[in-house]
């Protein structure tokens, strides 16, 4: 039973109560990166969803923040999200009747609004017969060694031959706030796999909005970029959450070296103690990638409720009925993929 003690509250565009949400998120143990107000400005500004940012107020105290945005397509369905372009959301708190109250609001909002279904995406199991869980990605991460060549050496035998092959490679590397130059990279690392691309100005809505806590490492050669990744950085921890490379990038192993590097200037520069290699589907080619490195998956537990679905939702690239869009887009050329994609991936995150 839900205590009634707890007062629900909307989030509002005014300072002072961002701060509090953002004061909150940073004191809570499981408040992430992507539970900070920023994301909701964010949303709005470059996607147009509806966010319904819902917050538990114990004598007048925020005691649990529950990030929800609206996505609605005649494609794709109309799903009560938490959080979309995120790999965690959920309920943030350390109380667990506040976490249960917040959830029981938004399965409430989920019927109010008519969505398919509601998804809250959790790290963690939660004890809710009112939420379905499904475990279809994983999440990677390392602590990171004291200087260069420890951290280095902290990397599987295979893998770290492959490091050691890029050093050789003539590469060079500039970290900035390049989003331009990244997007341009990532856009084509993803039509060559199939994905519509999100919109350039997106890129550049995160580099604003989280200022010092988000920055672009890109990887040259010869002067021309190869390797782009644009990183988080939030409590100690660098996430490299939008990253590719070119074409050229296999043969000369920049994606290996930008990891690398992105590593020795999160502990160097910015005094990160984890790498957090961030989500992948579970076998796919970027989970075992990550593997390579010598890190273990550890499950990310989505909790479902549906509303007019009445099966999960599967919105997964390796769901047969894609697979003939993904070959198509494939062949695009990369100007027509990035003036299209953004139509379609708003709906993707």
């Amino acid at each position: 039973m839900v205590d009634a003690q707890f007062e629900l509250k909307t989030l509002d565009n005014s300072a002072d109560t961002n701060q509090k949400w953002d004061q909150f998120v940073d004191n809570c143990s499981n408040g992430t990166f992507f539970h900070l107000s920023g994301w909701k400005r964010v949303i709005e500004k470059v996607y147009k969803h509806r966010c319904h940012y819902l917050y538990a107020l114990e004598n007048d105290n925020i005691v649990a923040v529950l990030p929800l945005v609206e996505q609605k397509s005649m494609l794709f369905g109309h799903a009560l999200v938490s959080t979309p372009f995120c790999m965690m959301g959920g309920v943030a708190s350390d109380n667990n009747n506040a976490m249960l109250f917040l959830e029981q609001q938004a399965i409430e909002k989920a019927n109010q609004l008519g969505v398919d279904y509601l998804e809250l995406r959790y790290p963690f199991e939660r004890d809710n017969p009112a939420l379905t869980e499904k475990c279809a990605h994983s999440t990677f991460g390392c602590q990171l060694a004291e200087d260069d060549e420890a951290i280095l050496a902290g990397i599987k035998k295979k893998q770290r031959a492959v490091v050691r092959h890029s050093l050789k490679n003539a590469l060079e590397y500039r970290v900035d706030s390049d989003a331009s130059t990244a997007y341009d990279v990532y856009s084509e690392s993803v039509r060559n796999l199939g994905t519509p691309v999100f919109p350039k100005h997106y890129f550049a809505a995160l580099s604003d909005e989280f200022g010092e806590h988000c920055d672009v490492l890109t990887v040259e050669k010869d002067k021309k970029p190869v390797s782009s990744v644009l990183s988080f950085y939030y409590k100690g921890q660098v996430l490299p959450f939008y990253g590719g490379g070119l074409f050229e990038a296999r043969s000369l192993k920049s994606n290996d070296f930008m990891y690398y590097q992105l590593m020795c200037h999160a502990k160097n520069n910015k005094n990160c103690g984890y790498f957090d290699f961030g989500r992948s589907k579970d076998d796919s080619g970027a989970f075992k990638y990550k593997r390579t490195w010598g890190m273990e998956p550890v499950a990310l537990h989505y909790h479902f409720h549906l509303v007019k679905a009445d099966v999960l939702p599967n919105l997964s690239p390796n769901n047969p009925k894609y697979q003939f869009f993904i070959k198509a887009w494939q062949k695009l050329p990369v100007w027509l993929s990035r003036m299209i994609g953004p139509f379609l991936s708003k709906y993707l995150g």
